[in-house]
């Protein structure tokens, strides 16, 4: 959809082991409602492509375990029947281990893996929402707790974003299907700027339908408010080496003056950021490929 694979870049670290994302790709601390990503101990690192394709290893390392496990059904949509937990021992830190979920593997136990390896493919796990993107979800863990939900080390992104506020949020749609859109932001940059009291910072989240969401700043604030466009949209409860945590405001997203769910934040190591944007059902948002657009809060 993006580009390709090819190259692979270091995104996050934690206890000396370098995460790495396709270039093209993308990736998001706290766009979930799962446990871990409100405690900054999860990544989920979008590959560039659709359902089934390609999943790079965002590690070195090599496979010490298989497991696949049962998923729920889809929810208005068809989903794996299963997932699949993968654990890679980092060969940055041996006393660690990478967990991997959401792929079906061609791997086995033993197998060693370099970043951007294929470690099999991504497939759409009934834990996902109607509109959720390909991704594989990422911690990093002591191997003597490996599996379960919440436990994993906390997570810093390697390069601090510095950037520049946006005064209004207007983009070219890039991407249509019925879940959801793509567009374009005329400015380039790590991701959607707002404001942490007034310091510049990256967005990061499900805004508003997960009710909360992350702030990426070179110096994190433990209390305060988020902002974008000049619109205070969150309060910070929580604060981390390179970002905080937020829970939103009441508010609500229109498209070219159009209600919608809200919007999909990630961070795009390429510099030029897509952001995703909801319909309020699932084929309706009054859109063509091409269309300006322009998104406002209300």
């Amino acid at each position: 959809m993006f580009g390709n694979l090819s190259k692979m870049v270091p995104i996050v670290e934690s206890m000396g082991v370098r995460l790495h994302c396709p270039f093209t790709g993308r990736y998001a601390f706290y766009n979930s409602p799962y446990p871990s990503h409100k405690e900054n101990a999860s990544v989920d690192i979008y590959p560039d492509d659709e359902f089934g394709g390609e999943a790079p290893s965002p590690v070195d390392g090599e496979v010490v375990l298989i497991r696949r496990v049962k998923a729920p059904p889809g929810h208005g949509f068809t989903a794996s029947d299963h997932d699949t937990v993968v654990l890679i021992k980092n060969s940055e830190n041996p006393e660690t281990v990478t967990k991997l979920l959401h792929i079906d593997p061609i791997l086995e136990v033993g197998d060693t893996v370099s970043v951007g390896d294929p470690v099999g493919t991504t497939l759409r796990s009934g834990y996902y929402g109607w509109g959720t993107s390909p991704h594989i979800h990422v911690d990093v863990r002591n191997p003597d707790d490996p599996i379960r939900a919440r436990g994993g080390y906390n997570l810093n992104m390697v390069e601090a974003p510095s950037p520049q506020p946006l005064e209004e949020i207007v983009g070219e749609v890039v991407h249509l299907q019925p879940e959801f859109a793509f567009i374009r932001l005329q400015r380039g940059g790590m991701g959607l700027a707002g404001t942490v009291n007034g310091k510049p910072a990256i967005l990061d989240g499900g805004i508003p339908y997960y009710g909360w969401l992350g702030a990426h700043l070179r110096e994190p604030l433990a209390s305060g408010t988020v902002e974008l466009t000049g619109v205070p949209i969150a309060d910070i409860t929580q604060s981390f080496k390179h970002s905080c945590k937020a829970e939103c405001r009441k508010f609500q997203f229109m498209a070219n003056k159009i209600p919608i769910m809200g919007i999909s934040l990630t961070i795009w190591p390429n510099h030029s950021p897509l952001v995703k944007l909801y319909p309020s059902k699932i084929g309706k948002m009054d859109l063509a490929l091409g269309d300006l657009v322009e998104v406002e809060l209300n």
